[in-house]
């Protein structure tokens, strides 16, 4: 059964997230900030990572530039709901520059969101 890592420090997120993806059939990890989900990937690297941007600890763009120099070959799927930014796809870019495959704004679709993970894990 394919592997799911979601990093989000927003509980509800995380549930939702959480339940979308067990609903699809993927075993899923969850971790509240990128520190966490770094400890949790290096001992169990997942198929895919779903992380959010801001964060306290350690934030999404920082966590996806870490996963990728430690594991290259890491699928990413960052997701932001923007927070107090006024544009928060400035901050998505930037994480697909760093290395995810794809990016999502808050409130992610849930369709959208469970074919891309479809497409990536394959």
């Amino acid at each position: 059964m394919p592997q799911i890592l979601v990093i989000d420090d927003d509980e509800q997120i995380r549930s939702m997230l959480c339940a979308i993806l067990e609903r699809e059939g993927y075993e899923v990890e969850v971790a509240a900030d990128g520190e966490q989900g770094l400890n949790l990937f290096r001992k169990n690297p997942a198929d895919l990572v779903i992380t959010d941007i801001l964060m306290p600890e350690k934030e999404g763009i920082e966590t996806v530039r870490e996963l990728r120099e430690e594991f290259p070959d890491a699928k990413i799927i960052a997701i932001s709901g923007g927070g107090s930014l006024a544009h928060p796809e400035i901050y998505l870019e930037l994480c697909k520059k760093f290395g995810a495959l794809r990016t999502f704004q808050k409130p992610v679709d849930r369709r959208e969101l469970v074919d891309c993970v479809r497409e990536i894990i394959g």
